[in-house]
């Protein structure tokens, strides 16, 4: 059986140097276009490249995740570890008690499984609605999305107008290689989701993330019942979120 997928161990290169001082330049002058502009972590890996950025950048750019009661411990304590490494707070923006409630009642804790839409109407209510809140009456916010990610992703610019929420997007990461974000990580000696020690290699809520094989794709791990093709939650689409379940 091949072995568990490990985090690579890259050097740090003159390519790396040179994306991540054109990553920071570019959140500076979001920081200036867009004084009420925010970061969306989710704790993973290029999301702790990102919040260093913005450190090293000086930018007055908030923070805020997506607590969508299913997260894994380790995810929570790399929070913390974030907040206490640059001294800032993330803000949480949670699912409607009553609309979970409703939805775990008709489907059951862990409906999800029974299929794509069922997963997905999770994800809308966990994920995409609080996303909207989170975004609004901003003017931008930003992302630590890569093109490498997934082939969805595979056109992804560094900035585009997000037509969902009527607001600038912006994707420091985008041209970055999986080994260019944990070389910049190890360099910096970011905090990091423990899980990734653990072979996960890509990280979202814990019953729809599992550890991967050394030779399965990254994103393999995530929603993993399900064909390749369906695997996004939602967060990043051109069509305005439903408002409803």
């Amino acid at each position: 059986m091949p072995p568990v997928w490990r985090p690579p161990t890259p050097p740090w290169t003159e390519d790396v140097a040179r994306k991540s001082e054109a990553a920071q330049r570019l959140i500076g002058r979001i920081a200036v276009a867009h004084p009420n502009a925010t970061f969306a972590t989710s704790l993973q890996i290029e999301d702790a490249v990102v919040t260093d950025l913005i450190a090293r950048a000086g930018a007055k750019i908030d923070l805020f995740m997506l607590e969508t009661g299913r997260l894994a411990e380790e995810t929570l304590e790399a929070k913390l570890a974030i907040q206490q490494r640059y001294g800032l707070e993330i803000a949480a923006y949670k699912p409607d008690p009553a609309e979970v409630a409703a939805w775990v009642a008709r489907h059951g804790q862990d409906g999800f499984y029974e299929g794509v839409e069922l997963r997905k109407a999770c994800c809308a209510m966990r994920k995409v609605r609080p996303l909207a809140r989170a975004l609004t009456g901003r003017t931008a916010w930003i992302t630590g999305q890569r093109r490498e990610q997934a082939q969805s992703r595979a056109d992804l610019r560094e900035q585009e107008f997000d037509d969902a929420h009527g607001i600038e997007k912006y994707n420091p990461l985008a041209d970055w290689t999986l080994d260019d974000v944990w070389a910049y990580a190890r360099a910096r000696d970011l905090p990091v989701n423990a899980l990734y020690a653990r072979g996960y290699a890509s990280i979202g809520c814990d019953p729809c993330t599992r550890a991967i094989r050394a030779d399965e794709d990254v994103r393999a791990g995530r929603w993993w019942w399900e064909a390749n093709n369906s695997k996004e939650c939602g967060l990043h689409v051109a069509e305005a979120p439903a408002l409803t379940s």
